[in-house]
């Protein structure tokens, strides 16, 4: 017997301005993303550098457009700092998540990472040892615990030129953190780093609690390969793109999504520059693509 989707569909503002590359999209106000991702049929918005990260300011832009919102990055840095640490870094991060209705945290490990800086993938930081494993889920569950404890649940985001990139590095770290830490499935990121997308879903689904929905065109991710790009070079040149205009097999993920009973929100997000992939055009056609895959799913 089949599970039920129960989803929101949401959208990263990434698509109209970049907060890795301030200048993809820099002039394009906050208010322009909104009014163009509700049209579209949008339900919410994660969060991005130009949202208030005050809690009452933040409800009220959110509420002008009838939009919830659906949960926002978090750079933890648990790869070399203490728990303690990062517990005392997060707290207004957490309460505004908290405070607005969020019920995830996007966690993303930036110690070490390279995903900003302007290095081949190659050179991304790695857990050698089982021991350095270890210690990192360990320090991970029970900053996931206190999360939790307030409402929000640590979904953290395998990226690349980070410590977990690979599908051998989320297989390490899923087999070692607690329950209290869910998985944010990202189909992008996995392709990208040479994962089935579907192969992985199905091995962890059970463990996924936020999904972005983002596709890879193949030939400029086997360009990235080729010459070393950084990650931001990879995103200029066109790596990522809506679901719907890459490679990745959506039907079968929403397919999976479906018989696990997956409750949560289908984030699109997809890094490219808007002057070359209109944001409104392309978020409309992420949205129709994933929109016409979960209602054929829930009609059969």
């Amino acid at each position: 017997m089949s599970g039920r989707l129960d989803v929101r569909f949401g959208i990263n503002p990434i698509s109209w301005s970049n907060d890795d590359l301030p200048s993809l999209g820099g002039e394009t106000p906050l208010e322009v993303a909104l009014a163009e991702g509700k049209k579209i049929g949008y339900e919410g918005f994660e969060l991005g550098n130009k949202f208030p990260r005050e809690s009452n300011a933040l409800r009220a832009v959110l509420a002008q457009h009838d939009l919830a919102l659906v949960s926002g990055w978090y750079s933890g840095r648990l790869a070399r700092g203490t728990v303690e640490d990062e517990i005392a870094a997060v707290g207004p991060h957490l309460a505004l998540l908290a405070g607005n209705g969020a019920h995830v945290m996007v966690y993303g490990e930036v110690a070490d990472s390279i995903q900003g800086a302007p290095q081949p993938l190659y050179k991304r930081p790695r857990f050698f040892t089982a021991a350095q494993w270890d210690a990192y889920a360990d320090r991970l569950t029970r900053f996931a615990r206190h999360t939790l404890a307030h409402g929000v649940r640590v979904a953290y985001h395998h990226h690349m030129g980070a410590y977990v990139e690979t599908p051998d590095d989320v297989d390490q770290l899923m087999a070692r953190v607690g329950d209290e830490v869910g998985l944010l499935f990202d189909s992008g990121h996995m392709t990208f780093a040479g994962g089935d997308a579907v192969a992985m879903l199905r091995k962890h689904v059970a463990r996924v609690c936020h999904v972005h929905c983002k596709d890879v065109r193949p030939a400029v991710v086997r360009m990235a390969r080729n010459r070393n790009w950084s990650f931001l070079e990879s995103v200029i040149n066109g790596a990522f793109t809506v679901p719907g205009d890459g490679s990745v097999d959506f039907a079968a993920l929403v397919g999976l999504l479906n018989d696990h009973g997956y409750r949560g929100w289908l984030v699109v997000e997809a890094e490219q520059d808007p002057v070359v992939a209109p944001a409104c055009l392309y978020a409309d056609k992420g949205y129709r693509h994933l929109r016409g895959l979960v209602d054929a799913v829930m009609t059969k």
